[in-house]
């Protein structure tokens, strides 16, 4: 499968915002944010003026950089979202934070999304008593994503929820880190989404 193999810090200052993509590391002063604020490349630090499509486009594109999605994912859930009933923005939002991915970085088992990416896929957790190794799978109110119990020694998976404090769980997640357990409580609201996003440019730019 495709997937962007660049620096990951190079998408937070090209987006002007720090994505969080690199988990403990965004916290510390290493972050590249911090260092240098500004996009990447020869022009960064001068003036830099969008036109209403360019900031569309920029939007679009930071909230596939925040959930690691590939274009044609994201393009299919947005006309997912849009034969939905209710707002298109906040469904197409709500279906990104069901995603199996970002439910293990969001109930603290990662340090990051791209961290769950890769401890779903290598199997370490089951829906409802299910392996399952789909990192765009779509979980439900009442299930209930675990560790399994041979995954539960990773060190990946102890460290995250040794730091878990730093990252508040939404209230729509309910861990119980004793048991390497955390139940979909509900599904998330458009309130639940912390990150500063305009998911209505989102569907600006795909209804043209």
């Amino acid at each position: 499968m495709a997937r962007y193999s660049g620096s990951v810090c190079r998408q937070c200052r090209r987006e002007n915002q720090k994505l969080f993509l690199k988990g403990d590391r965004c916290f510390t002063e290493k972050c590249s944010f911090e260092r240098r604020g500004y996009p990447p490349g020869q022009h960064g630090q001068g003036r830099i003026k969008f036109s209403e499509y360019g900031l569309q486009l920029r939007e679009k594109q930071k909230i596939k950089r925040i959930y690691g999605v590939l274009e044609s994912q994201f393009r299919g859930m947005f006309e997912k979202a849009d034969r939905e009933k209710g707002i298109t923005g906040n469904t197409l939002l709500s279906m990104l934070e069901r995603r199996l991915d970002n439910v293990v970085y969001r109930s603290g088992f990662a340090n990051s999304r791209a961290e769950a990416r890769q401890l779903v896929r290598h199997g370490h957790f089951s829906v409802n008593g299910k392996t399952v190794d789909i990192p765009s799978f779509q979980v439900g109110k009442g299930d209930f994503v675990e560790v399994r119990e041979g995954s539960r020694s990773v060190n990946k998976i102890s460290f995250a929820l040794e730091a878990v404090k730093r990252r508040e769980i939404p209230q729509w997640l309910e861990l119980d880190s004793a048991q390497f357990k955390s139940r979909v409580r509900d599904l998330p609201a458009r309130d639940d989404v912390t990150m500063p996003m305009e998911e209505r440019m989102v569907v600006e730019l795909y209804s043209k």
